[in-house]
């Protein structure tokens, strides 16, 4: 058709890739939720951690240390995700995933953009903002209550109501595990992947950058598709380097489906 754009041949080996692989898993990190307006962590010049060190504020031990300062730092970074809706990628996914042709998204981010847009078979290995809960009673309060409490706190930390303990966000912080379901859940997928799509991740951060691994030892392909260099890039099949959200909408449209 005149004025098509014709794929690149990266794109079309990937859908060759894809079409023909016993299973479909997607590993995604912050690069996917840049263009809903969310900032990533390590790119130069526009990475949170950037402005901030993250073991001062996203670590366990300042949670209990200092909870003022983690909740200054929270309460700042959950406002910027008030309002976030998921873009062309997220739903290119989930448009492979109702075709059939993905069996699985696993994400490093909490923003839950993934489940907005309507991905079925999520694993969350970071956790997510959905809910934040208290450590010594086990108490759990949905974000809009922890914000709420956070508005009205003298001291600046949301505590639980049964306790007065200060609430921790959902999300795993530096110096605690991920959890174990999750991670299982994940490792599963991803051996038994033959293709696995790493989407916006820097595959630097352990044991998350280790699942492609499991793909490629058990025969799978990985492809890559962020802007920046990661360090499995020699490993990979196909290496995209574009726009999200154009990569995925350009790979759904050559695999006819509607995103």
């Amino acid at each position: 058709m005149a004025g098509a754009e014709v794929a690149s041949p990266e794109l079309v080996e990937l859908a060759g890739l894809l079409r023909r692989a016993r299973s479909v898993v997607a590993l995604t990190g912050a690069g996917i939720s840049v263009p809903s307006g969310i900032p990533d962590f390590r790119s130069p010049g526009s990475g949170v951690w950037e402005k901030v060190d993250p073991m001062e504020v996203a670590h366990i031990d300042a949670f209990h240390e200092d909870p003022v300062r983690f909740w200054r730092f929270y309460g700042e970074r959950f406002a910027t995700l008030e309002g976030k809706r998921p873009n062309g990628a997220h739903r290119a996914l989930v448009a492979l995933e109702r075709a059939g042709l993905l069996d699985g998204v696993i994400t490093q981010n909490v923003d839950m953009l993934h489940r907005k847009a309507g991905t079925r078979e999520l694993v969350e290995v970071h956790g997510s903002i959905e809910c934040c809960r208290c450590l010594v009673c086990g108490g759990s309060v949905p974000l809009g209550e922890a914000c709420a409490r956070l508005a009205g706190a003298g001291d600046g930390v949301p505590r639980c109501e049964a306790c007065r303990e200060p609430l921790k966000p959902g999300v795993v912080l530096f110096g605690e595990l991920l959890p174990q379901g999750a991670m299982e859940r994940a490792q599963e997928l991803c051996a038994g992947a033959g293709l696995l799509l790493c989407i916006g991740s820097s595959l630097e951060v352990f044991p998350v950058a280790g699942l492609p691994l499991l793909t490629q030892a058990a025969g799978g392909a990985i492809a890559i598709l962020t802007q920046g260099s990661t360090p499995l890039d020699d490993l990979a099949r196909v290496r995209l380097h574009g726009d999200v959200v154009e990569e995925l909408q350009a790979l759904a449209a050559e695999l006819g489906v509607v995103a």
